[in-house]
């Protein structure tokens, strides 16, 4: 359902509407659980169902809520290595390198930032040398690529949203 509503490629989402208390408390609840029921939210933030509904269709219409998903433990899932990448590129490539980054295998998040370096990307791998191997073979073979360079993550944890 929300992926049909989002803003096309190359069309920003219209400006999303401020968001008032009841908004916020929705967001904490789908963040510490995205499976939540409309019921279940209704009943935490002492609205109706159909309100609840409402705000949470309303959420993904404005491109606040871009999604659902599931957190993924890595090492259990079969990817035992992670890092974040730090990747220098050419100026002004930045929608080429997106596109590229965008095929990898285990590419879970990539920014564009400032500082030292251009991109930050967080990959999951199956075990180091798969990871040796997507960085060497697949990362730094993009001719926007100038350099690299590889955080090895020895523990993760997610960060619960505030109660």
């Amino acid at each position: 359902m929300a992926d049909e509503q989002m803003a096309t490629p190359g069309r920003p989402a219209p400006p999303a509407r401020p968001l008032d208390e009841v908004d916020r408390t929705i967001l904490r609840i789908l963040r510490a659980d995205g499976r939540a029921s409309i019921r279940a939210v209704a009943e935490q933030v002492h609205i109706s169902r159909a309100n609840a509904y409402a705000r949470v269709a309303r959420l993904v219409d404005d491109g606040v809520i871009r999604g659902f998903s599931a957190r993924v433990d890595h090492e259990r899932a079969g990817q035992g290595a992670s890092a974040y990448v730090t990747l220098k590129i050419v100026q002004n490539t930045w929608r080429t390198v997106k596109e590229e980054l965008r095929r990898l295998p285990g590419a879970v998040h990539m920014a564009l930032v400032s500082g030292d370096f251009d991109v930050l990307l967080l990959v999951h791998t199956e075990d180091n040398r798969a990871l040796r191997e997507l960085v060497l073979t697949r990362i730094q073979a993009i001719p926007e690529v100038l350099s690299t360079r590889t955080l090895l993550v020895f523990e993760e944890t997610d960060l619960d949203p505030e109660p």
